[in-house]
């Protein structure tokens, strides 16, 4: 099974970077892979929803895991193939450390896998930099 990750020291308190993930119709503000994001109900386990990248088709999502404060796991779908995004952030010295890892699970895992991956791990470091951009100059302004 494929794992990506990044992280990346982020200048904030860990409440801070909570927030900005619990705002989801906002993500696309600082995920420059994401075009839309909404949840029909509140941040938490079980909450369904939908994300439409930048480049492609919407799919539907789930929050799959949530620890307020530390993590969350959303799951987009499609028929036989599952699309893992699970964000977690560390309190450390001088603000947050903020880690993102990607995973595909199904049956077609093998086919939409490897080039889902491609385009993942181009655009997860620059996601990333632009979470810490947006978080710290959002903290700024606070």
């Amino acid at each position: 099974m494929t794992h990506i990750e990044e992280s990346i020291h982020i200048a904030v308190p860990s409440t801070v970077i909570d927030q900005v993930w619990s705002e989801v119709d906002r993500w696309h503000l600082w995920d420059p892979d994401t075009k839309q994001a909404r949840l029909n109900g509140p941040f938490a386990v079980g909450t369904r929803g939908r994300i439409v990248p930048s480049k492609g088709m919407g799919i539907p999502m789930v929050v799959t895991e949530r620890s307020a404060g530390r993590s969350f796991t959303v799951e987009g779908y499609i028929p036989l193939f599952r699309i893992h995004f699970e964000h977690t952030v560390a309190t450390v010295d001088g603000g947050s450390l903020v880690a993102h890892r990607v995973w595909f699970t199904g049956a077609l895992a093998f086919l939409f896998g490897p080039g889902v991956a491609r385009q993942v791990r181009e655009g997860l470091p620059k996601t990333m930099r632009s979470l810490k951009a947006y978080a710290e100059k959002r903290d700024a302004q606070s």
